[in-house]
């Protein structure tokens, strides 16, 4: 037996929990005790026995082939087997640290500066690095020193600018995971959903599921309170030679609605004519303590 965390069997008893027997075709007789598929089921699905299951949930078999893992994949009804995969990769153990402090190069941050789109770069651990004043008129909170896990999970006035904020935390969460992999155990990570489980019942819930989803661009509906609707399209765009740094760019459809608005929040903007509210400042100004590191 290992120390080591039993990611892959934590990873596997969460997703067999959200496969109903109805989606495998198998009947369902009687009260079941479990959600999801009981263990035996999926070993029976996947053609390999119940014992050997067990012990891959109960973390005594932490290297099975990549046979085994696609098989138990479609089972569980992954679109994409990738992260599981990654769990049995044979990798150096991470180390419970607090991790180097995430850096930017200069280049990136003049990027920023100079694109006419709403940008911000955003860490591994979504800690916003930089951001431009039009990011920061889309949202008083995308400036340096802010957790985008924090602020759309524990803001309310960051969820009220998402037109379907559920959907919108569930995705940035899914990415997260995506983005720290097996590095569950470093201290960055262990600070920052400590936190959020204790402050968000909603975060506790999605964070039991371990959805796993690239970060990448979609299309996005913000309800912004001073131009109204935006409909934008909002690119994910990974920075070289850094260790899960993106630049996030928001822009529109050239001729649209949302275009028109965008532009005059940028006119706005330029004129200085937005005046960020009080308890934006406050939480600029409490944020100032927050370093990539999560410290106070």
């Amino acid at each position: 037996m290992t120390d080591e965390p039993n990611t892959l069997g934590a990873y596997l008893r969460a997703r067999r929990e959200l496969v109903t027997p109805d989606r495998v075709g198998i009947p369902v007789l009687g009260t079941r005790r479990v959600p999801g598929l009981r263990r035996e089921e999926v070993a029976m699905l996947a053609g390999i026995s119940a014992e050997y299951y067990l012990r891959l949930e109960q973390g005594r078999d932490r290297r099975p082939s990549v046979q085994v893992l696609e098989a138990i994949g479609r089972v569980l009804q992954l679109d994409d087997d990738t992260y599981l995969l990654s769990l049995a990769a044979e990798q150096p153990r991470p180390r419970r640290s607090q991790g180097r402090r995430e850096m930017l190069p200069h280049t990136t941050v003049r990027l920023i500066e100079q694109l006419p789109f709403p940008a911000f770069a955003e860490g591994k651990y979504l800690d916003v690095l930089a951001a431009n004043p039009l990011a920061a008129a889309i949202s008083p909170r995308l400036v340096p020193g802010a957790n985008r896990l924090r602020d759309v999970f524990l803001d309310e006035a960051e969820q009220d600018l998402f037109e379907d904020w559920e959907r919108a935390a569930a995705a940035l969460l899914a990415g997260f995971r995506r983005a720290v992999g097996r590095r569950t155990e470093e201290a960055r990570v262990i600070q920052l959903v400590g936190e959020l489980s204790l402050a968000s019942p909603q975060f506790r819930k999605l964070w039991a599921r371990h959805d796993v989803a690239e970060r990448t661009g979609a299309a996005v509906a913000l309800n912004h309170p001073v131009v109204g609707l935006l409909r934008l399209d909002r690119e994910k765009l990974a920075v070289s030679g850094t260790d899960g740094i993106m630049v996030v760019i928001y822009h529109a459809q050239p001729g649209t609605e949302t275009a028109e608005r965008l532009a005059l929040l940028g006119s706005i903007t330029a004129s200085g004519a937005i005046e960020q509210p009080a308890e934006d400042r406050q939480h600029d100004r409490q944020q100032e303590g927050r370093g990539p590191s999560g410290s106070a």
